[in-house]
């Protein structure tokens, strides 16, 4: 890897620390990367807010790997005491809001990329994508742009797993619950409170066990968020209560098996916002990670979502930094970091290109 590369992936990251990102609010950053682009002398195209490249012998013959991760962050938490917009260089480390959720793997990809857009006889065809409202699983994000890329037969999903392999990451399903009951007065015995007709149905989701376990991701896990009720007066029986489950599927259930279970075991009815953000797996067979294992690195289940979930093909997640200072306060990633995850792509991919 040239220093060059390193260096315009360390300026783009300042860049996009600079300019605020927050979900379905990327235009700006979508901005900077056509422009990183044209500067770069290499076409892109722009579909909303998601920014898109095609290596320059693009052959539809071939097969297709997609280099993907996300330019929207999440808000400051208002524990900071750096500015989340100001990028900071210090003790080896670059500060800023994005910087290691995910601007390192987006700048770190994006290099890899350049490396290889003018390769002659590549045995894949390589995409890159940068996307957005990935921090809310938006549906202005990878999803929409999909249909756009062509046909991707696999994906390297940039996040921070400290460049180790995440084959495996659990699904989300959230649902809403309510308990009917009958209003009645306070005072008397009328009525039938749907609180108590919730808390009960939240004690047998306790005892709830999802038998499959997978080796990689464990168990399962449900858990009860939030609750309430639309009383506003003290000495009203509710005759509705609300509560939310939030379900972190392994790979071994699908969204209809886990909510046929939960309804059994209660009376409250159970809507789940979504059945889109799956749990997923890629093969230890698959040639990307075969690639990362010749390179020493160590696979593992995730127990965070990423736009992996989204995508109807292998993905393998990995990237620079850690998970762990995602959405922190002072985010950061070392710029260590960001170089070795160039060094990584790179000689991941040219085991397979």
């Amino acid at each position: 890897m040239s220093n060059y590369l390193y260096t315009q992936a360390v300026n783009l990251l300042k860049q996009l620390i600079s300019t605020p990102s927050f979900s379905t609010k990327e235009n700006e950053t979508a901005n900077i990367l056509v422009d990183f682009f044209t500067k770069q002398y290499i076409p892109c195209k722009r579909v909303g807010n998601n920014v898109y490249a095609s290596n320059k012998n693009y052959d539809v013959a071939k097969p297709t790997i997609l280099l993907n991760s996300h330019h929207d962050t999440v808000m400051p938490n208002s524990a900071y005491t750096l500015h989340p917009f100001t990028p900071i260089e210090m003790d080896g480390k670059l500060y800023g809001l994005g910087s290691n959720d995910a601007g390192g793997c987006l700048v770190a990809l994006a290099a890899t990329f350049i490396y290889f857009y003018h390769a002659p006889s590549l045995q894949y065809n390589i995409v890159f994508a940068a996307t957005a409202e990935e921090e809310i699983s938006g549906k202005q994000g990878i999803e929409m742009l999909l249909p756009f890329l062509g046909n991707i037969n696999c994906a390297i999903v940039g996040e921070p797993t400290q460049l180790q392999l995440a084959i495996a990451e659990r699904g989300l399903l959230v649902m809403d619950c309510t308990a009917s009951g009958k209003t009645g007065h306070a005072a008397t015995v009328s009525g039938a409170n749907a609180l108590y007709i919730a808390v009960e149905d939240i004690q047998k989701l306790q005892k709830i066990e999802f038998d499959k376990v997978s080796e990689l991701l464990g168990k399962t896990k449900l858990t009860v968020t939030s609750i309430e009720t639309e009383n506003k007066q003290h000495n009203m029986v509710p005759a509705s209560c609300q509560f939310v489950i939030d379900v972190r599927l392994n790979e071994m259930y699908n969204f209809n098996e886990v909510i046929t279970i939960i309804q059994q075991q209660i009376k409250s009815t159970c809507v789940p916002r979504s059945t889109r953000l799956k749990s997923t797996s890629i093969s230890m067979q698959h040639p990307l990670v075969v690639a990362g294992l010749k390179l020493g690195k160590q696979c593992y289940g995730s127990p965070t979502l990423s736009d992996k979930a989204l995508m109807p093909f292998a993905a393998l997640k990995m990237g620079p930094g850690n998970s762990q200072r995602s959405h922190s306060a002072d985010e950061f990633i070392y710029l260590i970091e960001i170089k070795e995850g160039i060094d990584t792509y790179i000689k991941l991919l040219l085991q397979l290109l």
